[in-house]
């Protein structure tokens, strides 16, 4: 069975920075497209940023662009989700999601809870204004 735990959302001042952490579990690092989605109040799920083994560019919604920045550490089986000069509209739960075989990364924003083959669970990032 795949898991994906997220942790390192919270509360943060505008400005400031996070790091999500998603340790995977049930799968191997290899043929696979990982990354994050989020999901603000009244809004739908967006694609916001992956890694695939496909391509070595990752993906950024143009939202976050210049500001988050993805990676991952295959020994530790986790990806990472740096979030800089953090606004209120990134206010949001966020979301790890895996799929395999890979997709191409520009894929990412187009997928939808169907079509990726897990989810975590979700963890809020609230940024006060």
């Amino acid at each position: 069975e795949v898991q994906l735990v997220e942790s390192g959302g919270g509360l943060v001042e505008v400005g400031g920075s996070l790091r999500l952490s998603c340790t995977a579990s049930g799968f191997t690092f290899d043929d696979y497209t990982i990354g994050w989605f989020r999901q603000a109040p009244g809004k739908e799920r967006e694609g916001v940023s992956c890694i695939s083994s496909m391509d070595s560019t990752p993906y950024y919604s143009d939202s976050v662009k210049g500001r988050y920045t993805i990676y991952e550490d295959i020994a530790k089986n986790t990806v990472y989700l740096q979030m800089n000069s953090l606004k209120p509209e990134d206010t949001a739960v966020y979301y790890c999601a895996v799929t395999w075989p890979a997709l191409h990364p520009s894929l990412w924003g187009q997928m939808t809870t169907r079509n990726l083959i897990a989810w975590g669970q979700g963890i809020l990032v609230n940024v006060s204004s």
